[in-house]
């Protein structure tokens, strides 16, 4: 059983290692004949920091990031502070890191696990039937699988050949993105600022460079083709901010219209979208990369079990199902971001006034601090398992007693098997110590809800927990999300 993957960025690679991980025979297909050095994104944050700790590569990209816990909104010259401290993650901040040494990260792991990464290969047709999906490539080759993943980026052929329904709209507002030096003395932390003329953010890569995000009001007539001028960056930092933050250097710069748009269907067949490709939205937020990352870890062992041959006949819809709530969720909070930058001038005179009492709001700031970051996704319970506490929840990243010794609990995840934690004794499930599950016996209580015995998909939320199940129970459980023994 094969996967093809179409598109190379870091939804695709974190795709391709989670299923050559899984011993599935991945390609990948990206039509660029080099690496690009372009850099839209620059933020991961902790959700997707918690993932790839499953996967053995947080600590690195940590290594060469800078961790902002904050962000301090300035409007009108009132500065406000956003919490991004996260007490429930290991993770209590944004990592603010170029999307170029992820995608590195990603992609060493791929290529270690036997991914094989095909660069300059053109996808330009495809079809499938019931026994799998081929592509045609420019020049006249063609490759076939049993699974397709369009990871290709907003402008997507793989939708584009399905016939797939993009809806949403583009925004008539040009954004401006550089890569800026400055000599002035900026917080470590996020720094948005809003006022009559656009709007700013500034987020810290270290050593006095900053990615800056730019909304001109006044720029908007000017082409996108147009290249942008050290001048121009200087000139709107001053209008908008308000301050003189001595731009010395730009290393990179670009400007592009920003969209709102979502796929109307995730899966069609055996064909399936995700990242760019199935969710694009504006920059405000720096959620893109992020999102495409929990794409992929949701995806990656439905398809893993499929190819596996004992996947429920119902798993592989639950990415659909799971994942585009998610993405119409980020949508409407970049979208509400947008509107709150941008707005006309009657809102611009409240909006001084009103900003604070929303930010300093404690459940309007926690339930953003939760959807930016991704730690308050939950997904809903298929109607074919048994339902419980928290099942659907995220599972944080325990710390346990396994054999008299300390462990946590992420590091027993990240190879496409569920984790079964048991802290009963009664040994069980014996029979299930095959390639679907890792069985933890583990010492002493379990941290999550009252939970004795927990059985936790691959992507690190619950499929069920229980307080001193039968046995009987627990097998019929594993039964309906892993099959049969």
């Amino acid at each position: 059983m094969s996967v093809i993957i179409v598109g190379a960025g870091p939804t695709g690679l974190m795709l391709a290692g989670d299923l050559a991980a899984a011993g599935i025979r991945v390609k990948v297909l990206e039509r660029r004949a080099e690496e690009s050095n372009v850099t839209r994104a620059f933020a991961l944050h902790a959700r997707s920091l918690e993932l790839l700790a499953m996967r053995g590569l947080a600590e690195g990209l940590v290594a060469q990031g800078l961790q902002v816990a904050e962000v301090r909104p300035r409007i009108k010259g009132r500065e406000l502070v956003f919490n991004m401290r996260h007490p429930e993650s290991r993770f209590p901040y944004v990592l603010i890191l170029g999307q170029a040494r992820t995608e590195a990260a990603l992609e060493e792991r791929a290529r270690g696990l036997g991914a094989e990464i095909v660069r300059g290969a053109e996808v330009t047709g495809l079809a499938q039937d019931g026994d799998g999906v081929t592509v045609t490539l420019a020049g006249g080759g063609s490759e076939h699988a049993d699974y397709v993943v369009g990871c290709d980026g907003a402008h997507s052929v793989v939708r584009r050949l399905l016939s797939v329904g993009f809806s949403g709209r583009s925004y008539d507002t040009r954004i401006l993105l550089a890569d800026v030096l400055l000599e002035a003395d900026l917080p470590l932390a996020v720094n948005p600022f809003i006022g009559d003329d656009g709007a700013v953010l500034l987020p810290p890569y270290g050593d006095g460079w900053f990615r800056a995000t730019i909304w001109d009001r006044t720029r908007q007539g000017v082409p996108v083709e147009e290249p942008v001028h050290l001048e121009e960056v200087r000139d709107a930092l001053l209008r908008i901010t308000g301050r003189d933050l001595q731009l010395s250097q730009m290393r990179w710069s670009t400007r592009f219209l920003s969209e709102r748009r979502q796929a109307r269907r995730y899966r069609v067949g055996r064909v399936f979208l995700a990242g760019d490709a199935a969710h694009v939205h504006s920059p405000l937020g720096a959620m893109g990369m992020s999102t495409g990352l929990q794409d992929a870890a949701n995806l990656s062992w439905k398809l893993a079990a499929a190819c596996g041959g004992w996947a429920p006949p119902w798993l592989l819809d639950t990415y659909e199902s799971e994942r585009h709530p998610v993405g119409r969720m980020v949508l409407r909070l970049t979208d509400l971001l947008r509107r709150m930058s941008e707005a006309p001038a009657p809102v611009r005179l409240i909006r001084p006034y009103v900003a604070p009492a929303i930010i300093n709001h404690p459940r309007v700031s926690e339930a953003a601090r939760l959807t930016l970051s991704g730690l308050g996704v939950t997904y809903p319970v298929p109607a074919a398992v048994a339902d419980s506490p928290l099942a659907g929840s995220r599972v944080p990243d325990l710390p346990l007693t396994i054999g008299g010794r300390p462990a946590r609990l992420y590091d027993y995840l990240g190879d496409g098997r569920f984790v079964l934690l048991d802290a009963t004794g009664a040994q069980v499930v014996d029979e299930w110590r095959h390639g679907r599950v890792r069985v933890l016996e583990c010492d002493g209580p379990l941290l999550f809800g009252k939970a004795s015995t927990v059985l936790m998909r691959p992507d690190g939320y619950a499929a069920w927990t229980a307080s001193y199940p039968e046995p009987a129970r627990t097998r019929e459980v594993l039964r309906q999300w892993c099959g049969p023994v």
